[in-house]
């Protein structure tokens, strides 16, 4: 059975019939491409890509001017995250389904932080500690369109490559053959499973880690103007106490926080694309791209500024070279780019700038919400502790509480925080793991930019790994004080600046169109599932969407009473 007739499948509840789709005007429909590249630009939120639209005139121009654009993408979820936003684009599945919830949780047992592809069972290629520690795709509860043409039985090759590991592992899969991720003063690294060995893993990067390690020798890296235009968003601005110029070259140089990371891993993707001669065998190849420069960079200075205008220019002009060598791929390629989540610049700058809400997190929040349950239960210990995405319940020793006493504390704190001006909405995992609050109410054809603030919450909701309680602040808070060479800006809200991304499918040749419907990165594995003539082994929560010229339209299907 192919992906067609599965969409076509009756939904629980619902009568659906089938209509036949209008003849394509196309006299010969393409072929099915042999290659198909995903690009996710991690933080390239809809905002920020239409803004800068008008300047591009590399890859992005390409991909916005010659590709099916749908304006209105979204990550449909509330914990907007790279984590969990980088499982949604091949999976076909929310969060609440691949088990992403965040990038990280906290284990209720050891009170550790568990990160979200940790694999403590592996070890790491360069020999180091690594950012995160050991690493591997077991995390996550969910396959990728690369492993359902595996198990289709054709000789499929999916890698993937990015800045962050999280970034290539999500895009890869459970089963991808090369998975490589940026190191500093090494190059690309990727996870040895035991039994492996190191050298044959890194055996594909291997010439390309040389290169960078001799250039890097030859000529220190570094990081500034090559756009004039860029030059007249330096400012100077008030965080934390501290004065900052927002300038190029940056206070605190990296590689990592700068656009060579970026240029870099197209680098490497092009050479993972010619030597391993991708898209020129007997089966269709994948290869992912996630691009972690923009929001290394909106991190730390921000969205609207020098920094994040030298990035987006550099990044559209490397995306320029890395298509134009898409074009000659013998078997044909298919292009998808998208992003992880969105973002917003710093508060500060954004509150001069027309945005009077912006503004920092109240810092005497969990306190004072302690200090109430403190009084209200007569404890001697502070109840609640809070691991950067929601509030967790326990005991005076850290212990997990009997699950009547843990709720009764959860429902009491949700109670107050209800209360709290800065609060927009506060559920307990139960409430957002109901039944009548859950997936089960939500059809398949729910317009992602009309969902509930419960609805969007639920989307993240992992028993076992979610807080006891998930608390949405209300727009323009960003969590935290801000720290001048630290984080300034941040994500990971509900709201739609977070949510909202751009969804592209381009090849070479296609009819431009924009496409103003809202669609969700969950339907991008679907739709190219569809093309490719492949089955999910698994029931998706993303739709088929038509594509032109390959002669594969979706099934219509239409609600019957």
């Amino acid at each position: 059975m192919g992906v067609r007739s599965s969409l076509a499948a009756a939904s629980a509840g619902l009568a659906l019939a089938a209509l036949t789709p209008m003849a394509s005007a196309a006299a010969e429909p393409k072929p099915a491409p042999r290659l198909v590249v995903v690009i996710a630009v991690d933080q390239l939120g809809s905002n920020l890509f239409n803004q800068y639209r008008p300047q591009f005139t590399g890859g992005l121009k390409t991909l916005a001017s010659e590709g099916l654009v749908y304006a209105n993408g979204f990550q449909a979820h509330a914990n907007s995250e790279t984590c969990p936003g980088h499982s949604t684009i091949l999976t076909g599945k929310h969060p609440n389904k691949t088990g992403i919830p965040t990038n990280d949780w906290l284990d209720r047992d050891s009170r550790q932080l568990v990160y979200c592809f940790r694999n403590t069972a592996n070890t790491l290629a360069d020999g180091g500690p690594g950012d995160n520690g050991p690493v591997g795709p077991e995390q996550m509860r969910a396959t990728t369109l690369g492993d359902w043409l595996k198990a289709a039985g054709g000789p499929t090759r999916v890698y993937g490559v990015s800045g962050k590991d999280r970034g290539a592992i999500a895009l890869s899969g459970q089963k991808g053959d090369g998975v490589f991720w940026y190191l500093r003063n090494f190059g690309f690294t990727t996870w040895v499973e035991p039994g492996q060995n190191a050298e044959t893993r890194l055996a594909p990067v291997a010439a390309l880690n040389a290169r960078i390690k001799a250039r890097f020798a030859a000529e220190a890296p570094g990081w500034t103007y090559r756009h004039d235009a860029c030059r007249k968003l330096e400012g100077e601005y008030q965080i934390g106490g501290q004065t900052w110029k927002s300038a190029l070259p940056p206070q605190r140089f990296a590689v990592e926080n700068s656009p060579l990371l970026d240029e870099l891993t197209l680098e490497a993707a092009q050479t993972l694309l010619t030597e391993q001669k991708l898209g020129q065998g007997a089966g269709v190849d994948v290869l992912g791209v996630s691009l972690s420069g923009t929001d290394r960079i909106g991190h730390g200075t921000g969205t609207q500024g020098p920094e994040m205008c030298e990035q987006l220019l550099r990044l559209d002009e490397a995306l320029g070279v890395f298509l134009t060598g898409l074009k000659s791929v013998p078997g044909g390629a298919i292009v998808v780019l998208t992003a992880d989540h969105g973002g917003s610049d710093f508060p500060e700058r954004s509150a001069a700038r027309g945005f009077p809400h912006a503004g920092r997190s109240d810092l005497t929040l969990l306190s004072r919400l302690n200090a109430n349950l403190r009084t209200q239960f007569k404890l001697a210990y502070d109840p609640v502790v809070f691991d950067g995405n929601g509030l967790y319940v326990f005991g005076d020793k850290g212990q997990i509480l009997p699950e009547k006493r843990r709720r009764q504390i959860a429902d009491a704190a949700v109670a107050l925080l209800r209360e709290e001006p800065s609060v927009a909405a506060v559920h307990t995992l139960e409430e957002l793991t109901a039944p009548d609050v859950g997936l089960s109410s939500l059809p398949q054809w729910a317009n992602p930019e009309e969902l509930t603030l419960a609805q969007r919450m639920t989307l993240s909701a992992v028993q076992g790994r979610s807080a006891d309680i998930q608390i949405a602040l209300n727009p323009g808070i960003t969590l935290g004080p801000g720290r001048v060479g630290g984080t300034l800006s941040s994500h990971g809200s509900v709201w739609d600046y977070d949510r909202k991304v751009p969804i592209i499918f381009w090849w070479p040749g296609v009819t431009p169109q924009e496409r103003f419907y809202p669609i969700s990165t969950i339907d991008i594995a679907p739709t190219l599932a569809n093309i490719l003539g492949v089955w999910p082994p698994e029931d998706v929560d993303g739709r088929c969407m038509d594509l032109s010229d390959f002669g594969t339209p979706c099934p219509r299907k239409i609600v019957t009473p």
